[in-house]
């Protein structure tokens, strides 16, 4: 394995943005400008129909490289950000929103999209966590997180359930249909996000599948609120998170 390619980059307030490929799938790692000693790793990933630049993860991003001092990478979904979409993505996309002007739950088209977006997308991490590891800033012996919602929680169980070197997560805001044998197989510490008034994901189903995680240090956190309405706060709860397992100083930014 070869470390990422390079392919552009930028700097702002302590913080070095750099776009990199694996193969020909486009990431982009934020790290603390002039980073010389090796730090945590967390991958995230993005939202259905957002990006791995998207002001989620640019923000999430932000607050643990320049509260913790750590490094974050997120890749673009296939089908999303700067990837083509497939005849399947155009397909499922359309019944999405063929489900959602009929009024209809959206849940089942979502959870089968998602499913099948994971399938591949998980393979990529797992490479382009190799590649990153190439780098000397981050190395082989690092810890590494997960931090991915909705969508994001759609590829990251499943690659948390395999993936050994992922030591810590945050998910949250999916159904549990196909991710709850998953989540099964997870042991380490979760933080789990769940509105309590979501109009897509119920009570039930979002307690099914934080019940489903096998993990002895598992944390749910329970908000008012629609399914977008995930308040920001939760933001600088994850980080904290991130900060008591790998050792951050966790300074929450404002």
């Amino acid at each position: 394995m070869h470390p990422p390619q390079f392919t552009a980059e930028s700097s702002s307030n302590g913080v070095l943005e750099r776009d990199f490929t694996v193969g020909d799938v486009p990431g982009v790692l934020w790290s603390p400008t002039g980073a010389a000693e090796r730090a945590p790793l967390i991958l995230m990933a993005h939202g259905g129909g957002n990006h791995k630049k998207h002001p989620a993860m640019s923000g999430r991003a932000r607050r643990l490289v320049s509260g913790c001092g750590f490094h974050v990478a997120v890749l673009d979904a296939p089908g999303h950000g700067d990837r083509p979409r497939t005849a399947h993505d155009e397909a499922e996309i359309a019944e999405l929103f063929r489900a959602r002007a009929a009024g209809e739950p959206e849940g089942p088209v979502v959870v089968r999209y998602n499913e099948h977006l994971a399938c591949i997308a998980v393979p990529e991490y797992r490479a382009a966590l190799d590649a990153l590891q190439e780098l000397p800033e981050i190395g082989t012996d690092g810890p590494v997180g997960f931090w991915g919602i909705n969508m994001g929680t759609a590829i990251g169980v499943p690659l948390v359930a395999i993936e050994p070197r992922i030591t810590a997560a945050v998910l949250g805001q999916h159904w549990p249909d196909v991710l709850a044998e998953k989540a099964k197989r997870i042991t380490v510490p979760i933080e789990f996000d769940l509105q309590w008034d979501d109009e897509h994901i119920t009570r039930e189903e979002g307690l099914a599948l934080f019940d489903a995680f096998a993990s002895k240090e598992k944390s749910l956190h329970v908000n008012s609120g629609r399914h977008k309405e995930l308040p920001r706060f939760e933001a600088d709860s994850a980080v904290r998170f991130f900060a008591r397992h790998f050792g951050g100083a966790a300074t929450v930014l404002t």
